[in-house]
């Protein structure tokens, strides 16, 4: 019996890479193209930005909140990128003063949650509402095109054969996990999101931590919007949306519960592949756009009933 429940632990727990590979072998049977090294480029080219985002997202999550604001903040971060260097800020200085402002747009939607204690969701949803607006307001509604030519080089550039933001969402993603699995802040950032009352008991800063991982949140939404402008290379106000339900879906597919506390960020770059490979698929066999929707909320769905599900068979079985 024990046997028995170890291995059904092992499969809810990593059933995620079962469900990524199931999806490679249909797309590649239904698509020719597919399975190509090509593909597979352009997959981990597009997975970049909605990785990146991820990642924060799952700062937020894991205590226990959640952010609808980052598809905003991306797009709004490209657009104000785009707009600093039209007038001829050095580009370097450009990204600098956007990651900035981007801090900020978290550090505010911290505040909103910690301080005046604001439901996560009304708080970050009326942020994706305003920045949406913002960014159309900077830019007349108006792509922004016409500055530094060499800023689109980043996207397309590689380094042994590896495109550049693959390795920038490596980076990251190695940072991060250093960051939650190896100090005391990230032990903290767990506790929080299993109980934050017990926390604040034990002497833990909850505020501070949760504005922490708003702001991180923020942070790499930014990056995530500059990385979406060099593969663009142009600013459009309307870039960024829809960016936050993918982030979402990848993280809970990740395993990251929704009640904050528990999840591996490894798993969440799984769950960002299935999201890029399902978006690619579907595109490779001229699925209409309707019936994409259709199927990136069904499988949010699915992740969630799952993740439900599974955490009542573990708890059954301890």
């Amino acid at each position: 019996m024990k046997k028995y429940n170890k291995i059904l632990s092992w499969f809810m727990n990593y059933a995620i890479i079962l469900i990524l590979l199931l999806l490679i072998v249909f797309f590649s049977i239904s698509s020719d193209n597919f399975f190509k090294l090509s593909t597979m480029f352009t997959i981990l080219r597009q997975v970049a930005i909605t990785g990146i985002i991820s990642i924060g997202m799952a700062f937020v999550i894991l205590t226990g909140g959640i952010d609808l604001s980052v598809g905003s903040i991306a797009g709004v971060s490209s657009v104000t990128a785009a707009m600093l260097m039209l007038i001829h800020i050095n580009p370097f200085l450009a990204c600098s003063y956007t990651l900035l402002i981007a801090l900020f747009y978290g550090i505010v939607n911290g505040v909103l949650i910690s301080k005046i204690n604001m439901p996560p969701l009304i708080a970050t949803l009326g942020m994706m509402t305003s920045l949406r607006g913002v960014a159309f307001l900077i830019t007349g509604g108006l792509p922004v095109f016409g500055f530094n030519p060499n800023f689109g080089n980043f996207a397309l550039g590689t380094f042994l054969k590896i495109p550049l933001p693959v390795i920038l969402l490596f980076i990251i993603f190695l940072l991060s996990l250093i960051f939650l699995n190896h100090t005391t802040i990230g032990r903290y950032i767990f506790s929080i999101g299993g109980n934050a009352e017990s926390s604040r008991l034990s002497g833990i800063n909850v505020d501070g931590i949760r504005i922490l991982t708003y702001s991180l949140s923020g942070l790499l939404s930014g990056i995530a919007g500059l990385v979406l402008l060099s593969r663009t290379n142009s600013g459009q106000p309307s870039s960024g949306t829809g960016y936050e339900m993918d982030a979402i879906t990848a993280v809970v597919l990740g395993g990251v519960s929704l009640n904050g506390g528990e999840g591996k960020l490894s798993l969440v770059l799984v769950g960002v592949l299935i999201m890029g490979i399902l978006t690619t698929g579907m595109l490779m066999d001229n699925i209409n756009d309707y019936v994409q929707q259709v199927v990136k909320g069904l499988v949010l769905i699915f992740a969630v009933a799952f993740s439900m599900i599974s955490k009542k068979i573990k708890f059954s079985t301890n």
